[in-house]
């Protein structure tokens, strides 16, 4: 054999060697830290771990859960059963789906567990708000943000969501293009958390920078727990704080003339005007810092999962002519249909009698909850459905994988408004319809997101009809549902009714 073909085989020998050793001691770093987290459960319970796989060192299962989506989580229920453990973003989780099981962990509440959400979420919203604040900070917090979202505020909020709502889904209609309804919703929705819930006075170009910033933020609030300089974590974070610390200040400087205009219409008043007074109230010293992280929060509430919703309600209004044309009967027996009553104006009272469109906003909810769950972290060690869950571990309850499983609902796949009229079937468990979560953590602004998403329906259906281009849409989830393609459509006129 000739001296080069000796030499290729001595490299080649060397290589397999070295790969052999590598996958030696991978294989070996895999079973280490499935045995680190084996022995971490709690000696004291005789009762065993759930079942699941803790993935590979240190990165766990989270590159499967980036990029498998909602799909991670549904495989490995059908795999493992509604409680299954998993290891995502640095850290060993239980993930808990189905009515009951999500009731204690909901109820249990500073007995069982407390809010604890990924250490790149509490980088980037901070400590000064309500999913990062726990007992009575938390307490505090959460009543005084009930005034801006009481019945008596969303009565003053009405005309002027269906101002605003009405003129974007008529240009949508005057659009020559296509419009990504995504995008055109996180827009919009965007606009009316930063001047109505905030009271931010932005014109359109500091609203659609301050819009771009924000997607920075929100791109980075499921990731990697990496808070060093120049990280997507920090930069988000600083670029979205200081972008508001300009607009509380003018804010501040103006808030007696605001207060002049608040009681001149009837006392109506944003949640961060009530934030800064209620510090006021109690002679606090204002805490810039806190207010920039509330407000960071109520754009995130107030618009990333109020425009998955709306998406969504165009998906399926738009899959499904009957249940849309229902809608305008229903629109049509309160008057509201006929398009030569233009100044007709919507209120709490009529909306209320809106009940089909109620029914269409639950279904909607419960086929793509926003939200696909909340985190906790666990106080002490318990039992949940024949497992131990340690003391220390989080918690994901999924309000998605809930929705699926729920014995209540027949024909899941199946979208049908008509489920959820009289007799209710979430009153025979509370729990296996949680759109907006439950318990002391339930969110705070959800009687400001129904209105909103019922005063979009009845603009869409008074106003338009349109046309979804690629038909039904693929499903991601990062943080909130939202279609892949942004959803084209191309809208028109509606041209029903004279």
């Amino acid at each position: 054999m000739f001296p080069w073909g000796l030499s290729c085989l001595s490299v080649l020998g060397a290589a397999g060697t070295a790969l052999l050793c590598a996958g030696l001691l991978l294989s070996l770093a895999q079973h280490l830290w499935t045995l680190r987290w084996t022995l971490s459960r709690d000696r004291a319970s005789a009762l065993p771990l759930p079942k699941g796989s803790m993935g590979w060192p240190f990165f766990g299962e989270t590159l499967h859960w980036l990029v498998q989506g909602s799909r991670f989580h549904s495989s490995r229920r059908e795999r493992y059963g509604t409680v299954f453990k998993t290891h995502l973003l640095g850290r060993p989780v239980i993930r808990v789906s189905g009515a009951e099981n999500v009731r204690t962990i909901l109820l249990g509440e500073h007995r069982l567990v407390r809010s604890q959400w990924p250490q790149s979420a509490h980088i980037l919203l901070g400590s000064h708000t309500l999913i990062g604040s726990v007992g009575e900070p938390h307490r505090q917090r959460r009543k005084v943000l009930a005034r801006a979202f009481s019945r008596a505020a969303l009565q003053r909020f009405v005309p002027r969501l269906q101002g605003v709502l009405r003129r974007e889904v008529r240009s949508w209609c005057a659009a020559r293009r296509p419009v990504a309804v995504y995008q055109a919703s996180k827009a919009l929705t965007f606009r009316m958390a930063a001047r109505i819930l905030l009271g931010l006075r932005l014109d359109e170009a500091q609203c659609a920078e301050l819009a771009r910033t924000f997607e920075q933020f929100v791109e980075n609030l499921f990731s990697l727990p990496l808070d060093v300089p120049f990280s997507g974590l920090r930069k988000a974070r600083n670029l979205i704080h200081a972008r508001i610390e300009e607009n509380i200040r003018a804010k501040i400087c103006g808030l007696r003339a605001a207060e002049a205009e608040a009681e001149a219409g009837g006392g109506c008043k944003d949640a961060l005007q009530l934030l800064i007074e209620h510090s006021w109230e109690r002679g606090e010293r204002l805490d810039m810092q806190a207010l920039k992280q509330s407000s960071t929060e109520l754009l995130f509430g107030g618009h990333e999962t109020t425009a998955s919703a709306a998406t969504s309600l165009i998906t399926y209004l738009g899959l499904y002519p009957h249940v849309l044309q229902k809608v305008r009967e229903e629109l049509k027996s309160k008057g509201l249909l006929c398009k030569s009553n233009q100044d007709n104006k919507l209120d709490m009272e009529i909306l209320g009698q809106l009940k089909y469109i109620g029914c269409v906003i639950k279904e909607t909810l419960r086929l793509n909850p926003p939200v696909p769950g909340g985190f906790r972290v666990a106080l002490k060690t318990f039992e949940l459905n024949g497992y131990q869950i340690p003391k220390g571990w989080n918690v994901i309850y999924s309000i998605c994988d809930t929705h699926d499983v729920a014995d209540i609902f027949t024909n899941k796949e199946e979208f049908n408004p008509d489920r959820f009229m009289l007799p209710h079937p979430e009153d025979a468990s509370r729990f296996s319809f949680i759109p907006f979560g439950g318990g002391l953590r339930s969110c705070v602004g959800k009687e400001f997101a129904k209105i909103l998403l019922k005063i979009f329906t009845v603009e869409l259906a008074r106003h338009c009809d349109w046309r979804l281009l690629n038909g039904p849409p693929t499903m991601k989830t990062s943080p909130t549902v939202y279609p892949v393609d942004d959803l084209p459509a191309r809208f028109t006129r509606f041209q029903g009714e004279t």
